[in-house]
């Protein structure tokens, strides 16, 4: 049995909740800015982060669990070490331990999702459907409890029976777990059903365990001051929010709620910082609108097609800037201290034509260099494009080449994705042969222009299939985070 090296208080702390697409670094950095004792990140599935790599990420100072596709799927920081739980979904008491070593030496504790109902949790019998499955239950939690040096926790909703509840948070306590969070809802409520305080507080008293209440944003919690009366309705512990804490993170600051604009400004500054994929922020700061979503700023918002642009409807557009710079003179300083990492791709680049281009504010989003691109191979019966793409491992940088009749073109300058690294290559092409490349204020005459998309945001064309480790050509496209159709929050 392993011994715990880290003891984290679980008494009288005010929690930030897991929620899907909220609890992201930023939102969980804002929330212990603001007075949060303990953040949880959002249901992250075991087998999605088996299929992670750890890399320490210089650029941003950061470590980072990375899926095959190149996608972040858990970003963490020295700042939140102590006090972040990684909650995950699970089924299986040997990948979740599994998953507990990958992360125990980032993370402050280890929680186990037992209360969420949505299907994209409980199908393969994760979230709520374990609460059907006692014997499952306990065999997750002692083989947590047993085989990480982190405090072991889960997550879960009330019975149809107290009865039924009480027997099964005994048997859940027996397993040697550090603390219990209850959701005083059962399986199949939802937010508008009200929250049972009776239940919370009958599992209080009946436990030695710390309790966590959770469940009272919508009846109870609209302020600071709610959070202490909902503590003493349920005789928890500690009170865990979700909904209220998403819709203004502030709400754990004994002072009072800040003005929401000044805590979105907070958000986004922590989100370009820390590099989170503009759809995650775009959609977090959704929910802190929420009625205001038609308002002159909202609709600003919602039409931002990137970090630049969510900062610019803010006031934050010399921020975004100046951030930028900053990485880009750490990445300069990274590579200037390993030159080796600066190497071309390995394969043998002899005859690709080269040159020095940008995909940039100069191009027209609506009609791209691969739209043109594309549209010209068609027109001269040509096969389509091929892109080629490789990552730098230092700075995760992508470079591509483009094979048009035989011929490679590409550009010398890395870019931060591969979807701009491919638009580079395509302008090579064009430039090469004379033409037009879809910069403002060329006629395209031929192309039909598409709805605007993101400057990352690439429909054109097929492509080599992309690598999951830098430096080897890519396998998949990103995903952008937050790209799901549920809400986050129902049924928590």
């Amino acid at each position: 049995m392993i011994v715990n090296s880290l003891s984290l208080c679980y008494h009288n702390k005010l929690i930030l909740a897991p929620m899907v697409r909220v609890g992201t670094l930023p939102m969980r950095l804002l929330a212990l800015d603001y007075g949060a004792d303990i953040v949880y990140c959002e249901e992250l599935i075991d087998l999605k982060m088996l299929q992670c790599k750890r890399v320490v990420n210089e650029v941003l100072s950061t470590v980072d669990f990375v899926a095959p596709d190149d996608r972040v799927v858990f970003r963490t920081c020295e700042r939140e070490q102590s006090r972040v739980i990684f909650q995950m979904g699970t089924s299986d008491a040997e990948r979740a331990l599994a998953v507990a070593r990958l992360v125990e030496n980032d993370v402050a504790g280890i929680d186990v999702n037992m209360g969420c109902p949505k299907e994209y949790s409980t199908k393969g019998g994760m979230g709520a459907a374990l609460l059907s499955d006692p014997d499952k239950i306990e065999k997750i939690l002692s083989t947590l409890v047993k085989g990480t040096r982190r405090p072991v926790t889960c997550k879960i909703r009330i019975l149809p029976s107290l009865e039924d509840t009480l027997s099964l948070v005994k048997r859940i306590e027996r397993t040697g777990i550090a603390a219990i969070a209850v959701h005083g809802r059962k399986r199949e409520e939802r937010p508008q059903h009200p929250v049972s305080c009776e239940a919370i507080k009958a599992i209080a008293e009946t436990l030695s365990i710390p309790v966590i209440a959770n469940g009272g944003s919508h009846d109870h919690i609209q302020e600071y001051l709610d959070i202490e009366d909902f503590r003493q309705a349920t005789a928890a512990s500690s009170v865990m929010v979700a909904r209220a804490a998403m819709w203004n993170p502030s709400i754990f600051l004994k002072e009072g709620l800040r003005p929401l604009e000044e805590v979105m400004k907070k958000y986004i500054r922590y989100a370009v910082q820390y590099d989170n994929h503009y759809t995650n922020t775009k959609y977090c700061l959704c929910q802190m609108l929420r009625e205001q979503l038609e308002s002159p700023q909202g609709k600003l918002l919602h039409a931002a097609q990137s970090s630049q642009e969510i900062c610019e409807a803010f006031g934050l557009g010399a921020f975004y800037e100046e951030t930028a710079r900053e990485l880009d003179t750490r990445r300069a300083k990274l590579l200037a201290r390993t030159p080796e990492a600066v190497e071309e791709p390995a394969e043998d680049t002899s005859g690709i034509i080269k040159m020095a281009v940008k995909f940039d504010r100069a191009y027209s989003p609506q009609v791209t260099p691969k739209m043109c691109l594309l549209e010209w191979c068609r027109r001269e019966k040509l096969a389509q494009p091929v892109y080629e793409t490789v990552q730098r491992p230092l700075d995760r940088l992508f470079c591509s080449v483009v094979t048009v009749a035989e011929q490679k073109y590409q550009s010398t300058l890395w870019d931060k994705s591969k979807k701009l690294a491919e638009q580079a290559a395509a302008i090579v092409c064009l430039r090469s042969q004379g033409l037009p490349e879809g910069r403002l204020g060329e006629e395209s005459p031929s192309l039909h222009k598409r709805k605007r998309e993101a400057p990352d945001q690439d429909p054109e064309g097929p492509r080599v299939q992309e690598s999951a480790v830098p430096g080897e050509l890519c396998k998949k496209p990103f995903v952008a985070l937050g790209s799901g159709k549920d809400s986050p929050l129902e049924g928590w």
